[in-house]
């Protein structure tokens, strides 16, 4: 397993492991390089050791941190150095034998002796340094503070306030109280010990929410109890402070103190083995705590309650594994509440803030993001303050530095830091990577997971892929509540994330202190230590003279540049002095074809480089000599074709762009790009039959997405290119394909492609788009698909037969049926078939097609509906769907089309139908009248 490059080690781990490859290959045989080597290894094996420990101190001092911070710049900087070295050096490789090989080796050394001396050069440099830090190790006597015992500070437990705030001061917490109070003393299942689960980012007001209920309901119960857990917990502890909160009798608990966890167990069980009791386990960060503490609470037939609150979806899920439990996911405060508790917090008031404050008010509380512990914190610090608007304003423009020093605001940095404490380095690593874009912004999941790896973030663990792991992490900071997920699939797949605003402020300032990111964002941009290199760039707002000092600055060592503000970008520092990125990330800055891009050819370490939607019409076309290259992202531009040269990209994994419209040309060779594991906007036809050939020697590629367009379905050349494709595509089946999309209108394809053999097992989603409609359903759709969950398909013809096949499918999860026939009779989904499937689109073109009509257990776990309604063809059999026999229906879109006068009929009866539904879904209804 690869050593991964973290924000606390910085490049540690990598450059250990480059020095020993070096050892092993052809410049580990010159004598003299190799002694220089082994003595670097050994210098930072030892700093490397040290940095492990100094990392697992829960408060290091400001020594411990400076030195830290100066072996982790020492560690990028040789990591730098040697990576220029392997370049100049060249790779070894021999093609030819003999004299040739000979006079290329010696041409080779000639050219690079100079750049060669000069990295000799600065590997003395490089080594004084190295003996300097060592010395101020020394004489910081680090050693005797790393091994003495750590001094722990007293600190205040900011969930106190919740626990005892008063009632008249609590703010939206009414609606949600009543709501889990009634659910708490229902009388159905009353002989069932039932556990709530409330989970939620920290600071949102679990603990407040949970000691609500606890005050309005613990008469209910014959005892009750209020414990918190926290990050370490004491079991043996905390089950004593539950007996002393559930005992009454003073004999019970006399020798408590001599008790072991075990028997504390054991007294407990059988203190509450015949009582109805309440129980309030605040703060559980683990499922092992869960597991430890559950255990003490017997499952008696008294109709128990016990409430668990937790940052951490995956133990709230721990604590409700029955059918009667049930998870509460907190959200933040209304706009109405956010106003209305901050300005009593300073006013005294929701109603007697002075005009003048509201707008700067309304920016403060965006910030706050409906995070009451944000809000009562910064209302705090502004009470304090003279009731003047610029003061205000100086706040919301420091938050995030005031965050690192105000005393009011210290409870909230406490709360966010726990959770940014309790993760792993890696973990860190990933969420500290969050700080280059700006607030609001919708981080997609592909793209992040992608800049991860380039970066060197990720290793393969235990058998998994990079991508795996990375997507893995992605998961893991949701799961903590770090992150909020935007849009959540049909497989609970998340598209993209977003950062709270305060969470956002907590890891930005995390990034400063370990030199990780620097952000560039108008007036708020902070250079950090003059001593440290930038390592990361994020560009998010900048004008002309910002750009020009940016120029000044030495960014020899920056690893990522990306650019989220698109104005001055022709004014940023040349690519020439950005040698050492592995991300360079444009993605839609609309100035970027004004930007200097010479000298990206040396951009030799570069992986994964975004043009996406910037509109650019060319591609630098030295883009060739990325050697590295893992990603290029050309979707939203408009480059008509890619350079015949790109094939040379061999590492090349993410090569991408339109599916639809200014398809590319398939470039002959990209057989030889093995690596592709997604690809996209290459047009069939337009390609050699040479190049489709090719495709089919992809062995690793996983998604394709191509379109087919002819304008002569008789020529033999069009011909071809289906023959080959299918020939292609059939052996791309039998590799690793998972995704397939082919947009196109021609018939001998889909003929072809109803033969598509052997079946493609590993196939999880295909689509054909819409502009042509299949005559049938190919034969090789059938129930041995096993992996299939997405299929979106246009017939001519939807049957009965069609749809039973289609129901067969074990995996299907998502289904689009698109038709161009009339259906005059109404299109019924029986109760068979489709038992897994969540989301659904029905698309008849046709003037005058019928609707859909859902019986009694059809699609029994459908969640999302989408069906376009032809009102005047529904009078005939009336507008009723059938939508009361989807139980897990959550979403309902209907497109109504050529009403006319009935319109507002069917409206009625649509909206009627879902209200009634238990689930109350949401239902959308659009107008839309037929083509003329």
């Amino acid at each position: 397993m690869a050593p991964a490059v973290t924000a606390a080690l910085g490049a540690m781990g990598p450059l250990l492991g480059k020095l020993s490859e070096l050892l092993a290959n052809e410049c580990g045989r010159l004598k003299r390089v190799r002694r220089e080597i082994r003595s670097l290894r050994t210098e930072f094996t030892s700093m490397h050791a040290a940095l492990q420990k100094y990392a697992k101190l829960e408060d290091p001092d400001d020594q411990v941190k400076q030195w830290v911070s100066l072996v982790r710049e020492l560690a990028y900087d040789t990591e730098d150095l040697f990576d220029k070295f392997i370049r100049h050096l060249g790779n070894g490789e021999s093609h030819d034998g003999g004299f040739k090989e000979y006079f290329r080796k010696t041409a080779r050394r000639l050219k690079t002796l100079g750049a060669r001396r000069g990295i000799a050069s600065q590997i003395d440099d490089l080594k004084l340094h190295i003996n300097e830090v060592k010395e101020l190790k020394t004489s910081y006597k680090l050693d005797d503070v790393a091994s003495s015992t750590p001094v722990h500070t007293t600190t205040v437990d900011p969930r106190l306030a919740a626990l005892f705030a008063e009632e008249a001061h609590l703010v939206g917490i009414d609606g949600p109280r009543d709501e889990l109070d009634k659910w708490m003393l229902e009388e159905e299942n009353k002989h069932h010990r039932r556990v709530l689960s409330i989970v939620g980012f920290g600071g949102l007001g679990k603990t407040t929410l949970a000691n609500e209920v606890y005050r309005k309901i613990q008469g209910h119960f014959d005892c009750h109890a209020f414990v918190s857990v926290s990050q370490k917990p004491d079991t043996k502890k905390i089950i004593k402070d539950l007996i002393s909160q559930v005992s009454c009798n003073a004999e019970f608990t006399k020798d408590m103190d001599t008790w072991d966890e075990k028997k504390s167990i054991a007294k407990l069980r059988e203190l509450l083995k015949e009582k109805r009791y309440l129980v309030i386990i605040d703060d559980i960060w683990s499922i092992v705590a869960w597991k430890a503490i559950n255990c003490a609470f017997p499952e008696n037939s008294c109709s128990s309650r016990i409430v668990a609150t937790t940052r951490i979806l995956e133990v709230a899920s721990s604590c409700c594994p029955g059918p009667d439990d049930q998870i509460y996911q907190m959200k933040p405060l209304c706009d109405p509440h956010s106003e209305r508790l901050f300005f009593r917090r300073i006013f005294g008031s929701e109603n007697c803030c002075p005009n003048m404050f509201i707008e700067v008010s309304k920016a403060i509380l965006k910030k706050c993001g409906g995070l009451p512990l944000a809000i009562i914190s910064i209302s705090g610090l502004l009470a304090n303050r003279p009731r003047v608007k610029e003061e205000w304003e100086k706040v919301k423009r420091s938050i995030g530095s005031d965050l690192n020093k105000s005393q009011s605001l210290e409870g909230m940095r406490n709360m966010l830091s726990l959770s940014y404490n309790d993760l792993p380095p890696n973990l860190k690593t990933v969420l500290l990577y969050l700080s280059n874009f700006p607030e609001d912004y919708v981080i997609d999941r592909e793209r992040l997971v992608r800049q991860w790896i380039a970066e060197g973030f990720i290793s393969e663990e235990r058998g998994r892929s990079c991508q795996e792991v990375a997507e893995s992490y992605f998961y893991e900071l949701i799961n903590k509540n770090l992150v909020q997920p935007v849009g959540i699939g049909y497989d609970g797949m998340v598209r993209a994330c977003r950062v709270h605003d305060m969470m956002l402020e907590l890891i930005i300032s995390k990034s400063i202190e370990e030199n990780f990111i620097t952000v560039v964002n108008g007036s708020q941009t902070v250079w950090g230590n003059s001593q440290c290199s930038i390592r990361r760039l994020s560009i998010q707002d900048i004008d002309q003279e910002l750009a020009y000092e940016l120029a000044r600055k030495d960014l020899s060592h920056v690893r990522s540049l990306i650019i989220t503000a698109s104005g001055c970008i022709k004014h940023l520092p040349s690519l020439t002095k950005f040698e050492a990125l592995r991300v360079l990330d444009f993605e839609d800055c609309r100035g970027v074809a004004q930007y200097d891009m010479d000298g990206m050819e040396n951009l030799f370490q570069l992986k994964y480089l975004s043009f996406c939607g910037t509109g650019i019409s060319e591609l630098p076309s030295r883009i060739v000599m990325l050697h590295d290259l893992e990603t290029l992202d050309l979707r939203g531009t408009t480059i008509k074709d890619l350079p015949p040269r790109i094939v040379q990209l061999t590492k090349l994994q993410h090569l991408l762009g339109y599916a639809y419209v200014d398809e590319w040309k398939i470039p002959i060779g990209i057989g030889n790009m093995t690596n592709l594991r997604e690809i996209s906007g290459f047009d069939i036809t337009m390609s050699s039959v040479g190049a489709v050939k090719e495709l089919g020697s992809l062995i690793n590629l996983k998604v394709l997405r191509v379109r087919f367009i002819v304008k002569d379905e008789e020529s033999q050349e069009y011909k071809s290119h289906a023959e080959m494709f299918h020939s292609s595509l059939c052996k791309l089946g039998s590799y690793k394909l998972q995704s397939v999309w082919i947009n196109g209108d021609n018939s001998s394809l889909f003929e072809l492609l109803d033969s598509w053999s052997p079946l493609p097992t590993h196939l999880q989603r295909f689509g054909t788009g819409t502009e042509y409609c299949l005559s049938k359903l190919p034969k090789w759709i059938t129930p041995a698909l096993t992996s299939l969950a997405d299929l979106a398909i246009n017939l001519s013809v939807i049957t009965e037969e069609v749809l039973g096949i289609l129901g067969e499918l074990s995996a299907l999860l998502s289904l689009r049926l698109y038709t161009n026939t009339v259906h005059e009779d109404r299109l019924v989904l029986q109760g068979r078939g489709f038992r897994c499937l969540k989301e659904f689109l029905y698309y008849p073109f046709g003037e005058g097609a019928g609707t859909l009509l859902f019986e009694e257990g059809a699609l029994p776990k459908l969640e999302k509906l989408m069906l376009w309604f032809f009102v005047s063809m529904a009078k005939v059999y009336g507008f009723y769907l059938g939508l009361e026999h989807l139980p897990y229906l959550k979403d309902v879109h209907v497109i109504l089309q050529n009403g006319d006068a009935i319109i507002k009929a069917a409206v009625v009866a649509i909206r009627n139908e879902a209200n009634l539904h238990p689930n109350h879904p949401r239902l959308t209804l659009h107008e839309k009248k037929m083509k003329e």
